[in-house]
């Protein structure tokens, strides 16, 4: 097998990968990683505005916005406006919310966190040399997205 095949076939294990995962997500829990990265952000942080959610997991203002209204629908979480600024909106997981997210599995991304960080730090940046240059290959190094491993949409699971 010449090594290009190799490289699409690793791709595709990877593309794959995020797919079972993302699926068994929505399965057990019912949410998308977006939302439960959103979710875990809100218990994280505490009295947290949209911007800080926003900073906080690389998302823009528009995506949490949009994953927040879902969750808001679903009664997974509470947006208040503040008593000490009305300009300000603060998010909140509500006891649903806090129910469903001790029951939730770890998104994809934690599990290569994790490991990625036991790497040594030359063999980081090599990895991440690699992988930026094989966006760069697919004209994909302009589009923007989240650090989420997840395929479809980012607000309901499919």
């Amino acid at each position: 097998m010449e090594k290009h095949e190799e490289v699409l076939i690793s791709i595709r294990q990877i593309i794959r990968a995020i797919d079972l995962h993302s699926k068994k997500l929505s399965k057990e829990s019912g949410l998308t990683g977006p939302q439960l990265i959103l979710m875990r952000s809100i218990r994280e942080l505490g009295e947290v505005t949209i911007r800080q959610l926003s900073d906080h997991t690389n998302m823009s203002q528009a995506t949490a916005t949009t994953i927040l209204d879902r969750l808001e629908r679903n009664e997974l979480v509470q947006r208040v406006r503040s008593s000490k600024d009305k300009r300000k909106v603060h998010a909140y997981l509500t006891e649903k919310g806090q129910a469903i997210l001790a029951d939730a599995p770890t998104p994809l991304q934690q599990s290569f966190i994790t490991k990625f960080q036991r790497l040594e730090d030359w063999e980081q940046s090599l990895l991440l040399s690699s992988v930026q240059r094989i966006s760069s290959m697919m004209n994909a190094e302009d589009i923007d997205v989240a650090p989420v491993l997840e395929l479809g949409s980012i607000t309901k699971p499919e």
